[in-house]
């Protein structure tokens, strides 16, 4: 624990003008970012006496061992910059908000030749409008069924829109008139994104207009006696209507709004967002936050605005954003918006009518999202504690492993060997700290000496690099004064797993001792007992089936044998798809293809001669001599054999691969062979 005074800046070092400033621990990483509109006052209240600190902000300041800052021009400026550092640094003791799921939108792929109506999830693309987001999939599903009988949209994938084209035929929904088959050429490119743009005016709330003109046009068919098309627009009709009751009126027709509310208590929040366009609700979704620090609710509001409008631009961001408390000072978060929008954006509190009704349900919403996450997680919590506790004792550790790294060897019978390193901190994965190593002391199969030159290189990179600058950081991608991001073996674990049994411990052991470090847990969980093997101890520790604490073990060694077989069999496949044609400069892909297009297999090509290579288009007689030449050198592969026949089987077009190779067509489980 660091005390505050020890880094200190001196009097009149911090400038009186509007910033950023960082924190960082002994480690050099950022723990807390945050900004100011005088940089000198806002400091100053971290460097008074520790009593006077709310609990969370104490905590942050002792852990610190530094504190720097960025001076900016306006708050504006400091606004931006802090998104972008807690965004970039993960601090641990900032507001994050965490979703409670990846919220689904309905998209159309405006960027497409031919738009398609999907559901979409994760970053938003560049091109593609989005509706909602929705509670969940099926709600988008059914309002686009409802909707396609008056807009028949394409929703095929490409591979189903390209074999249709191909065929001839339209898939089914072009034949009960939900899709309007563009395919098959029933409708021009120009004629479906007109009816895609009016899917998406639809969507985007102008829907009276679009009714108000369907009612008129049934009415003169009826007057025309054309009583079969005025029964189809009746129909029509009536699928929009059923579609807008889905999304009840709830403010003025015009009415495009976001309102925000929040719940919170002394150590959690709950956000709850609902998106309101055309007056409707479009939209919602939730997040929560632990209260990592000492912060009101106009700064939770400005922490869930940061996060919400952070990576939006133009319509995205609504011309009026409702909040439950403004941000202090709200001027400089307005601004923002309004940069973000391109337009007028009004940030408020409502006081009356509709809108203050419409928070009113928010906010229930919100106390409803924190009650049923305080009881999931009051579980969780439990849950988790309970495992470290056992896994402590039945270890004999000091303390409980709030991080815990496992280790895992795969291999195909020798070849492609690799290991895998996954952290859990606090029982929890920590997957932007997984990494992935090449074993390259050795060649063949050989799992305790792979074991021990992993562990050797993950901790002797670690010593070197805490001898050279007290930081914890490895090689090129080291932790510097630059960037605050751990990148590489951030802290050492109190607990380290390795996925076997007496063997792969004493190495994972050996390692530690030839580097001196004595103060790292080492212990193996055997896959056949689910044993728990100690260093030097003859016998296995034995954990009860039920136990929260071999659970949690079960859960790192699984978790670290598939990252460990996902790379193995991502540098297996490459190597399958390698070719002698990869190693001639200035041949592509393009030409390798046109080259095997030309000759029909690689054995073909290997026999030809320079003339012959020569005649595929864009290969001249010096490429054509480099070809030959890289083929000859390269040892032919072996002829595949039929196992249940014994025949040699010969080369075919339709067997080679996009480099060159033979693709094998066996089951997986006949191809995989052992990995471990």
């Amino acid at each position: 624990m660091a005390d505050p005074s020890s880094y200190r800046p001196r009097p009149g070092e911090i400038p009186d003008t509007p910033g950023v400033y960082r924190f960082r621990d002994e480690h050099r990483r950022v723990i807390y970012v945050g900004k100011a509109k005088s940089l000198r006052q806002r400091l100053a209240n971290y460097f008074q006496d520790l009593t006077n600190l709310h609990p969370r902000t104490r905590t942050m300041v002792t852990t610190a061992a530094s504190v720097e800052w960025t001076v900016v021009s306006t708050e504006v400026e400091a606004l931006q910059l802090e998104y972008s550092w807690i965004k970039e640094f993960d601090p641990r003791f900032n507001v994050k908000y965490r979703d409670d799921k990846s919220y689904p939108y309905l998209a159309v792929t405006m960027n497409e030749e031919f738009p398609r109506v999907q559901v979409m999830r994760g970053h938003k693309r560049k091109g593609v409008r989005y509706f909602g987001p929705y509670g969940h999939a099926w709600a988008i599903r059914d309002t686009v069924d409802l909707l396609l009988r008056v807009f028949p949209v394409r929703t095929c994938s490409a591979g189903v829109f390209k074999n249709a084209t191909r065929t001839g035929r339209p898939c089914l929904l072009g034949y009960i008139g939900k899709c309007s088959a563009p395919c098959v050429a029933r409708v021009s490119e120009e004629e479906h994104r007109e009816l895609a743009d009016e899917f998406c005016d639809f969507m985007a709330g102008r829907t009276g207009t679009y009714i108000r003109r369907l009612e008129k046009r049934m009415a003169e068919a009826a007057e025309e006696m054309e009583y079969e098309r005025a029964a189809r627009l009746r129909d029509d009709i009536e699928a929009l209507k059923k579609a807008m009751e889905k999304s009840a009126v709830v403010l003025a027709d015009a009415t495009d709004a976001d309102l925000i509310a929040v719940a919170e208590d002394e150590l959690e929040a709950a956000v709850q967002i609902f998106h309101v366009r055309g007056g409707r609700v479009r939209g919602q979704r939730g997040w929560v936050t632990d209260k990592v620090e000492d912060v009101t609710t106009g700064a939770l509001v400005e922490h869930a605005l940061q996060q919400l409008y952070g990576e939006e631009k133009g319509d995205s961001v609504p011309k009026e954003v409702l909040v439950p408390a403004l941000p202090e000072p709200a001027g400089p978060v307005q601004e923002w918006l309004t940069e973000r929008r391109g337009a007028g954006v009004s940030l408020r509190v409502p006081q009356r009518g509709d809108k203050k009704a419409l928070m009113e349900t928010v906010e229930r919403n919100a106390q409803q999202a924190l009650v049923l996450h305080k009881t999931k997680r009051a579980s969780d919590l439990t849950t988790r504690s309970r495992a470290l506790e056992e896994i402590a004792e039945a270890l004999d550790l000091d303390s409980a492993p709030l991080r815990i790294e496992c280790y895992d060897i795969s291999h195909l019978q020798g070849d492609d060997v690799v290991a895998s390193m996954v952290v859990f901190e606090d029982g929890l994965q920590r997957k932007s700290e997984y990494r992935r190593f090449q074993i390259k002391g050795f060649e063949g199969q050989d799992d305790v000496r792979s074991m021990h030159e992993v562990i050797n290189r993950r901790f002797r990179r670690y010593l070197a690099e805490k001898e050279r600058t007290g930081e914890w950081a490895d090689g090129e991608d080291a932790l510097t004064e630059e960037d605050g991001r751990p990148k590489k073996f951030a802290y050492p674990p109190q607990l380290v797993v390795v996925d076997g049994g007496r063997p792969q411990v004493a190495a994972a052991k050996k390692a530690l001792d030839e580097l001196g470090i004595d103060d790292v847990a080492v212990c193996g969980l055997a896959k056949r007992l689910e044993e728990v093997w100690l260093p030097d101890e003859e016998d296995p520790v034995v954990l009860p089936r039920t136990s929260e604490g071999l659970y949690l073990l079960q859960r790192v060694r699984d978790e670290a044998h598939r990252f460990a077989i996902t790379y193995q069999r991502t540098k297996r496949a490459k190597r399958f798809r390698s070719s002698p044609l990869d190693d001639v400069p200035g041949l592509g892909d393009t030409r390798k293809q046109a080259l095997l297009k030309h000759f029909g297999s690689l054995r073909k090509l290997r026999s030809a001669t320079i003339d012959q290579i020569c005649e595929v288009p864009g290969i001249g007689r010096k490429t054509a001599g480099t070809i030959a030449v890289a083929l000859a050198q390269a040892a032919p592969a072996a002829p595949a054999v039929n196992t249940a026949t014994g025949e040699i089987m010969e080369e075919e077009p339709g067997t080679m691969g996009s480099g060159g190779e033979r693709v094998t067509t066996g089951a997986p489980d006949e191809r995989r062979g052992q990995e471990t």
